[in-house]
């Protein structure tokens, strides 16, 4: 049996891991899995990691301090400054250290990245014979110089894995003078629940980290606009983040407290009954890579409206089918459209239907036989 080791930063909240978690989950049926974490913000993984799964803390006990050495700098505690500069100094050298010998020792037969640093040292450092793949999950979003990093982290890799058509076809150019391939593999839901939402109750919904690029203080000038028609339409914003703070003021300054509720970070299980109880999704954000929470409500059936700033929702959504793509971030056209599937029940439940039936090329089934395939017919091996 192959073994596969996936190089991860930590197993904490956020997107990235979380599609780790769910790669490791889809492949150890077939193959032996490591996922190789340099950190260990936590006890246990963010994001349960199936038992056949073997995780390892390469530095235990050991946790990036940007933050505060961030902190200190901007409070001009220079004998901080000093002490934070110093360890920061350390984690970075261990940080190197510990994934440079990992990937130098390692008995894997394949090693997937999903950093570009680690991109850089797998190519560096990994033993003849072991297959070299990144993985990339943020989009560039304009910014060429992160592109181009990007793009001579993998240089020397196998395959570039991307995670939507729009990126496979951007890097392919990039990379067109390299032997680096590039391949689309989207992320993957678990499952399409077996019951669709009944679209019935007077609930929004939206989900996701509480940081600035998802756009949630434009959300809640969204639904100011539509509260004001229908008052009795709820708004849950389920997630956890730095920007709670400025949503709550928004909502206690325009009196929203008895109609928006912040969840907070919440369990796979909760966040599946908040979305078969709701009836339309918002996303509201300036970029978003793939936006899996899209395909997890369109399983559900509950109808998706995001902005296409959001280049994950691009890939995803056919606008008018199974889904809505507002254009320019125009609040007042997006509330517009949420008017229009308040007042019209029949069209919610015809686009739902749609949704549901699109995401079925997205299930763990599907995706994980893309990666096989990937893994198994790979000519290194040959």
């Amino acid at each position: 049996m192959k073994k596969v080791a996936i190089l991860s930063l930590h197993l904490g909240y956020g997107g990235i891991e979380k599609t780790i978690v769910t790669l490791a989950n889809m492949l150890c049926s077939n193959y032996e899995v490591e996922i190789v974490c340099c950190y260990q913000l936590y006890e246990k993984s963010a994001f349960a990691v199936d038992e056949r799964v073997k995780v390892t803390f390469l530095n235990p006990g050991l946790k990036p301090n940007r933050e505060l050495f961030l902190k200190c700098l901007k409070h001009f505690n220079l004998v901080g400054v000093l002490v934070e500069g110093i360890q920061a100094v350390k984690v970075l050298y261990k940080r190197k250290h510990s994934i440079t010998s990992y990937i130098s020792k390692s008995d894997a037969d394949v090693i997937i990245s999903t950093r570009d640093i680690f991109n850089y040292w797998l190519s560096g450092y990994a033993k003849e014979g072991v297959l070299k793949i990144g993985w990339e999950h943020n989009h560039y979003h304009d910014d060429f110089k992160y592109a181009d990093n990007i793009s001579r982290s993998v240089r020397k890799l196998d395959y570039f894995v991307l995670v939507s058509s729009e990126l496979q076809k951007f890097y392919a150019k990039q990379l067109r003078n390299s032997s680096c391939m590039c391949i689309m593999i989207p992320n993957s839901i678990d499952k399409i629940p077996e019951k669709a939402a009944p679209l019935k109750k007077h609930r929004l919904i939206t989900v996701g980290r509480l940081s600035p690029e998802k756009g949630y203080l434009d959300l809640l000038k969204v639904y100011r606009i539509i509260q004001r028609k229908h008052p009795d339409w709820t708004l849950d914003i389920v997630g956890d983040g730095n920007e709670r703070g400025a949503l709550e003021k928004y909502i206690h300054d325009n009196k929203l407290e008895d109609y928006v509720t912040l969840h907070g970070f919440q369990g796979r299980e909760t966040i599946d009954d908040l979305l078969h109880d709701s009836s339309i999704f918002l996303m509201t954000s300036f970029t978003e890579s793939f936006g899996i929470v899209l395909l997890e409500a369109m399983s559900h059936g509950v109808p998706c409206i995001a902005f296409d700033s959001a280049e994950g929702a691009r890939e995803i959504i056919v606008s008018g089918k199974n889904g809505f793509l507002i254009h320019n971030r125009n609040k007042n056209a997006m509330a517009q459209k949420v008017d229009d599937l308040i007042k019209y029940p029949e069209k919610r439940v015809k686009v739902g239907e749609q949704a549901r039936r699109s995401v079925k090329k997205y299930t763990s089934d599907v995706v994980r036989d893309e990666w096989i395939t990937l893994i198994e017919e790979s000519d290194i091996y040959e």
